[in-house]
């Protein structure tokens, strides 16, 4: 297992591909071994948020609060070189991903109905997530019928398609351009 760095001081909340069990979690894997992430539990939103999946059943979180879900996944603190490689991933110099602040709080149960009677007095932190670029947010949320999940699972992700195994001769943002503007299934 990795080492602790307290140089690990940035708090990413991922919700996809980036967690554990799913394929872009080699990423957090090889920071961790050369101390530049620690996983620091299972979390979930404070407030709800509209998790869907895009093209290639990639999952986005859409910065609009207060539709969707209270969203769960996984904290993890990380160096600001970590931190530099997880942006790189998401691209967000490319207009991919935007990385924005996040209010957090432990999953507890893993239910997502949220009902608890003394859910304020639960511990809460902030960190960061990667929201979908706000170019295309609202596109992505109307193109997937105005619904989302509280939880990126196998299910979600069946389909989900690797970049190297993606059309090569479209970027990223035509793939996206291209899902939102075609009519859902």
């Amino acid at each position: 297992m990795g080492v602790e760095n307290n140089n690990c001081t940035n708090l990413i909340f991922t919700y996809g591909t980036l967690k554990r069990g799913f394929s872009n979690h080699v990423l957090l894997q090889d920071l961790m071994r050369t101390g530049d992430a620690v996983f620091k539990g299972t979390y979930r939103t404070v407030e709800k948020y509209p998790l869907v999946c895009g093209p290639y059943r990639v999952p986005f979180l859409l910065n609009m609060p207060g539709a969707g879900h209270r969203v769960t996944g996984e904290l993890y603190a990380v160096s600001t070189r970590g931190l530099a490689r997880v942006d790189e991933l998401e691209g967000t110099s490319r207009g991919h991903y935007e990385r924005l602040p996040i209010q957090l709080m432990p999953a507890g149960n893993g239910n997502e109905s949220g009902n608890e009677e003394n859910e304020e007095d639960l511990l809460t932190c902030a960190a960061e997530s990667y929201y979908a670029h706000k170019s295309y947010e609202k596109e992505m949320w109307k193109r997937n019928g105005r619904e989302g999940f509280w939880i990126y699972s196998e299910k979600e992700a069946k389909g989900y398609v690797k970049r190297k195994d993606r059309p090569q001769n479209l970027t990223f943002l035509d793939h996206i351009r291209i899902f939102t503007s075609s009519a859902s299934d």
